[in-house]
């Protein structure tokens, strides 16, 4: 299972979504170990980025996997305001992950370990707390044509947020463990990867006689994009047993040895995927039946792969759309709505 600490975290997101601006309460959170409900209680001003980062993160998946068998699903009905479906007292089983080292897995601990991060971040850029702010070491001497201004955003803060809270559980030595704590890493290490100037220009008329540039996080659809070329080429890993004071740990070596050793940038799995074709509470897939596929596409989202040969139905459906648009001067836009007779596919 998907470690219960994203479990938990997700938990924590939607239930702050509901609350709005109620405080959270740390010992309702389920899933929390020790160390998260200290962190949680000691930096309880935080939390709420914290929860925004797991939902960002969350989202990201959906849009990276929407046209894949496997879309990153989540349960949106009858969730308490906790959030996790549990399934034998296991969060997250039903929520986004599956049973498995799989290298799916890999992709949603890297992408929500990566949101945390982004979203601390940016809140302490913002100003939303007191616990944090800009990036004090980026104020030395200008570059060419531009001086420091603004607030450069502290990735390594948010890095730091989300390895203490998202790495707290991992402190077990068995190979999940391992492969959680390093996917977590490389989802984090990805920000600090892509943070870049950010600048601004001052004068007449846009004229750039003054530039100013602050150091900033890209975009999360980058780091969303970027995530997921890894998660193609992530690495197979085997299982080895060793020997230590502490007793058995169990360790991750890449499984070819032609294969070059993943590096801390790389998602690793041990485990293979199940085909995601058919619902199977195993594995926690949802199947493909009902999802709206591609007629004319050749790839994973056509519906000749992603309804898994089953065939797919037809539907004609109407959409109401604007049509007809004039500019007029100055300054509107006159639309009429026309109605549009759309083929709707979807797997059988």
């Amino acid at each position: 299972v998907i470690d219960p600490c994203w479990g938990a975290s997700l938990a924590l997101g939607q239930q702050y979504s509901s609350l709005g601006s109620q405080p959270i309460l740390c010992g309702s959170i389920p899933g929390l170990v020790p160390k998260q409900l200290r962190f949680c209680r000691n930096y309880i001003e935080i939390m709420p980025s914290v929860a925004e980062g797991i939902k960002l993160g969350i989202q990201e998946c959906q849009h990276q996997f929407r046209g894949r068998r496997w879309n990153c699903t989540t349960i949106k009905d009858n969730l308490a305001i906790f959030g996790p479906v549990l399934d034998k007292g296991k969060p997250f089983t039903k929520t986004v992950g599956f049973k498995g080292a799989t290298r799916e897995s890999a992709f949603v601990h890297a992408i929500a370990s990566a949101g945390v991060a982004y979203a601390v971040t940016r809140s302490c850029a913002e100003g939303t707390s007191t616990m944090c702010g800009c990036d004090a070491h980026h104020k030395g001497p200008p570059g060419e044509g531009w001086k420091w201004g603004g607030c450069s955003e502290d990735a390594e803060f948010g890095v730091l947020v989300s390895r203490e809270f998202a790495d707290a559980r991992e402190n077990r030595p068995d190979a999940r463990s391992a492969m959680n704590r390093h996917n977590n890493e490389a989802g984090r290490t990805t920000i600090l990867d892509h943070m870049h100037l950010r600048c601004k220009c001052h004068g007449l008329s846009g004229s750039c006689e003054v530039k100013t540039c602050w150091w900033a996080q890209p975009v999360f659809r980058m780091l969303g994009d970027y995530l997921k070329d890894k998660y193609d080429s992530a690495s197979e890993m085997v299982v080895e047993k060793h020997r230590e004071s502490r007793g058995w740990v169990e360790t991750l070596r890449v499984k070819y040895n032609f294969f070059k050793h993943p590096t801390e940038r790389d998602l690793v799995y041990y485990e293979g995927s199940p085909n995601f074709c058919e619902p199977n509470p195993e594995t926690g897939s949802f199947g493909t039946r009902d999802r709206v596929c591609n007629v004319s596409s050749h790839g994973i989202e056509g519906c000749d792969l992603l309804c898994c040969g089953r065939g797919h139905n037809t539907r004609t459906e109407k959409r109401k759309e604007k049509c007809h648009c004039n500019f007029h001067w100055c300054c509107y836009v006159s639309c009429q709505e026309c109605v549009g007779i759309y083929d709707v596919h979807t797997c059988k």
